[in-house]
This record gives C-alpha cells, structure tokens and sequence, in this order.
C-alpha cells in the first residue's frame, strides 16, 4: 500500500451522498477511537477535504463497558448487540464529520 509505518484504520467507507469518510476502528484490533487516535488520524487523513466521522466497533455491550473512559468525545460507537442503533459520546449532533 505504500505506507507501512502508518497505522489505517480498519476500515474506511465513503459516503459520497453526505462526502464523509467514516475512520472505523474495531475494538478487538487496537482498541476504541481515543483523543491520542484522533490526533494520528487527523495526521494520516490532513490531505483529506470531506468530513470525517470517527466511529468504534464493539462485539457486544459488555467490550464496550471496559472501554467507555477510552473513548474519545464526538465520536460514534456501534455494538454488534443491537446492530440497529448508535451510540453518540456527546455533542449537539449525532453522526456528523468533524
């Protein structure tokens, strides 16, 4: 890929309705979307003009209980548990680029 130094998440989607990039991180790999992970993800993706959404994936509701004090605010979280519902930490909006 050309950058293997650099930690992607795992996985990206694009919306080209919205143009949001969605920086997926799943939980069981590296762990929730943190302020630090924030920080290295606007570092990688500073080229990229489109909103971005930062969300982490849980398999079930009791992983997300161990890291909720990890997860950074403004950002999304969906549990394997309840595939139809999201979880915003916070803020005036829910599900929106940065």
């Amino acid at each position: 890929m050309g950058f293997p130094d650099k930690k992607f998440p795992d996985i990206v989607v694009y919306d080209k309705n919205w143009r949001w990039l969605f920086l997926i991180e799943a939980v069981t790999f590296h762990g929730p979307v943190s302020s630090k992970r924030i920080i290295e993800l606007e570092k990688l993706f500073k080229e990229c003009k489109t909103g971005k959404v930062y969300m982490t994936a849980f398999p079930n509701f009791k992983e997300f209980r161990r890291h909720t004090g990890d997860i950074a605010w403004e950002t999304e979280v969906w549990l394997a548990d309840f595939p139809e519902h999201m979880i915003h930490f916070n803020g005036n909006r829910f599900v929106g680029p940065h």
